[in-house]
């Protein structure tokens, strides 16, 4: 059986993975700094701590298939997931996993050549030190030498919890420009993004790259 551990289990990202693994029979630990958000369920494995704690990433992730990173890139207290990426990278090699990373849409093109999206008059100021932190991570991967088997999904731009939409149990992907429909909307469900990502955990297609979903 597949197994895997989810950092950010609790949050929109996190808990719509867990749910669609779940529902396919993945073994999931789900880890937050509090779990007593999350109902037990089969299947479900709960690991309350830090994140940001090299050793207890190292732990919890040292028997998992695939390890999903769903995690803010800039959190409450101001810190950033790029400043401590490495724990998760570090744990993938130890373990022999993949790692799955859960983007942001800013850093995709608006069209062939660009610009990235946040980037764009478009794009809200109040986002951008998060989209422009998750962004560095995705570019710090590229360009180092890991061994590890790592994909980061970047969803729609119209992607959260203002915008849950519903389940359609489709969706498109794009490799770095942002996919809109005939309307020029960005969007994709929570659940149809969980989809797409346990999608490439069950059959993966993309191996130290980035692919972009949305409908």
């Amino acid at each position: 059986m597949t197994s895997i551990v989810v950092f950010g289990g609790t949050g929109y990202a996190g808990s719509a993975i867990t749910r669609e693994a779940l529902s396919r029979g993945i073994a999931v630990t789900a880890v937050a700094r509090d779990t007593s958000k999350l109902d037990a369920a089969e299947g479900l494995t709960l690991a309350q701590g830090d994140a940001f704690d090299a050793d207890f990433v190292a732990e919890v992730a040292k028997d998992a298939d695939v390890i999903v990173v769903a995690l803010h890139a800039v959190q409450s207290d101001g810190s950033e997931l790029k400043d401590k990426f490495q724990h998760f990278v570090d744990a993938a090699a130890n373990a022999g996993a993949r790692l799955g990373i859960v983007g942001g849409a800013g850093s995709l093109l608006v069209a062939d050549g660009g610009p990235r999206l946040f980037d764009s008059a478009e794009f809200p100021d109040a986002f951008k030190g998060e989209a422009k932190s998750h962004a560095q991570i995705l570019d710090a991967l590229r360009a180092s030498d890991t061994d590890v088997d790592w994909f980061y999904v970047s969803p729609a731009a119209g992607y959260g919890s203002y915008n849950p939409g519903e389940r359609r149990g489709t969706y498109r992907t794009t490799d770095e420009v942002l996919l809109t429909d005939a309307e020029g909307n960005s969007d994709i469900s929570g659940d149809d993004f969980g989809l797409a990502f346990v999608d490439e955990i069950a059959n993966p297609a993309h191996h130290q790259a980035r692919f972009g979903v949305a409908y």
